[in-house]
C-alpha cells in the first residue's frame, strides 16, 4: 500500500523543515527513505549534479509510456552501488512506499536554508529501472553512477528549467567499466526477485556478454561500453560491448529465438541512424552475439542490414558467421565521433 497523497501540491516551494513532518524522513541527504510514512524522498539539486559533471531532470521526449524522470543515485566516490539509498528508490514498490521527488530552487531570503519545489509523486521504470553511465566523484576519478528512470503516477509540475537540453549533435563517449558494473547491478538485482521468463532470458543474456568479453579480452581487445546521444534528443543508446580495437558493436540476445533477434536489430538499426551521419574516419561494424546459431532466415535478415554475427558454439566458444552480402548490394560501413584511438 502506498501513500493516498502527499499533503503537497505540486509547484509547492517548501523547506525541509515544512516536508519532513509531512512526509518523513529527516537529514539532508538526497534520498530519505522514511519508513514511518511508507515514502522515499528524493531531492535534486543542480548545484550538487555540476560538481561531478551531470544533471538531473526531465528527458525533453515522452516514450511511449509517457515522460520520464531522471536522477542519479548517492554515492560520492567510487562506483555507485544499489545499497542503501540507491536500493530504496529501487525497491520501493515492494517495500510499498511512494517516490517523492523535489527539485532546488534557492534560499530563505537571508539565509542559507535551502527551498524545493515539490514535482509529484513517482514510480521506477518497471521496464528500465535504470541506466548506468561514467562520471568524476569528488576525487575527480571516473567511475559508475547509477541514473534512475522515474515515471510520474499522478498530478506533476513539468518546468521547462527542470528538463534536459537536447543534444546539438550525435556523439560518442567509451565508458571501460561501465558495461560491467551494469551487469553486476542487474546481476545483483535478480537474487532478490523472484525468477521468470524474462529475468532468466536477461541472466543468459548477462552471462553470454560476460563470457565473450572475458574472451576477447583474453585475446588482448580492449573492451567497454559505448554510450550514444542521439542529436536533437535527449536519450542515449548504451552498448555495453564495444571493442574499441577492431571498432565493432555488439547488441547480445538472451536466445537466437525471433522475437530476440529483431530486438536486438531494432537496436541496432536505431544506433546505425546516428552512426552513418557521423563525421570521423574511424568505421564502425555492427555486431549480434547470441547463444547459438540463428537459423537461416534470421541470418539472411541480418546480412540484409548489413549486420555481423558472432554465436555461441556447442563447445563453448565463440565463432563468427561469415557474412554473405546480398547480391546487388554493398558491405555497410559507419562513422564515429570521439571514438578513442588505439595506442
Amino acid at each position: 500500500m502506498t501513500t493516498p497523497t502527499a499533503g503537497f501540491t505540486p509547484g509547492d516551494t517548501l523547506t525541509r523543515a515544512q516536508i519532513h513532518p509531512v512526509l518523513g524522513g529527516s537529514g539532508f541527504a538526497g534520498i530519505c527513505p522514511a519508513r514511518e510514512k511508507r515514502n522515499v524522498l528524493i531531492f535534486s539539486d543542480s548545484k550538487v549534479g555540476r560538481r561531478y559533471g551531470y544533471r538531473d531532470g526531465w528527458l525533453a521526449e515522452d516514450d511511449s509510456l509517457g515522460p520520464v524522470f531522471t536522477y542519479t543515485g548517492t554515492g560520492k566516490r567510487g562506483n555507485q552501488t544499489l545499497d542503501g539509498g540507491n536500493a530504496s528508490i529501487l525497491e520501493h514498490a515492494n517495500m510499498g512506499r511512494t517516490l517523492h521527488v523535489f527539485v532546488a530552487v534557492g534560499n530563505v531570503p537571508g539565509t542559507g536554508t535551502r527551498t524545493h519545489k515539490y514535482v509529484g509523486q513517482f514510480k521506477v521504470d518497471e521496464d528500465k529501472p535504470y541506466d548506468v553511465r561514467e562520471a568524476k566523484d569528488e576525487l575527480d576519478q571516473d567511475r559508475s553512477v547509477i541514473v534512475f528512470r522515474l515515471r510520474p503516477t499522478g498530478p506533476y509540475l513539468r518546468d521547462e528549467a527542470d528538463t534536459l537540453p537536447l543534444a546539438g549533435r550525435s556523439r560518442i563517449r567509451f565508458q571501460p567499466t561501465a558495461g560491467r558494473v551494469a551487469r553486476a547491478y542487474r546481476r545483483q538485482r535478480r537474487q532478490r526477485q523472484p525468477q521468470t521468463d524474462a529475468t532468466r532470458i536477461e541472466a543468459f543474456r548477462d552471462d553470454l556478454a560476460e563470457a565473450f568479453e572475458a574472451h576477447e579480452i583474453a585475446a588482448g581487445m580492449d573492451i567497454g561500453q559505448m554510450e550514444l546521444s542521439l542529436q536533437n534528443s535527449t536519450d542515449q543508446i548504451s552498448f555495453e560491448i564495444f571493442n574499441q580495437t577492431n571498432r565493432r558493436v555488439y547488441q547480445p540476445t538472451g536466445s537466437a529465438a525471433p522475437d530476440s533477434i529483431t530486438q536486438a536489430l531494432a537496436q541496432l538499426l536505431l544506433a546505425q541512424r546516428y552512426l552513418m551521419n557521423l563525421a570521423q574516419d574511424q568505421p564502425l561494424q555492427l555486431m549480434m552475439l547470441t547463444p547459438a546459431l540463428p537459423r537461416e532466415d534470421l541470418r539472411d535478415l541480418l546480412a540484409e542490414h548489413g549486420v555481423g554475427l558472432v554465436y555461441r558454439t556447442d563447445s563453448g566458444g565463440f565463432s563468427e558467421f561469415a557474412r554473405h552480402t546480398p547480391a546487388g548490394s554493398a558491405p555497410r560501413h559507419f562513422r564515429c565521433l570521439d571514438c578513442p584511438v588505439p595506442a
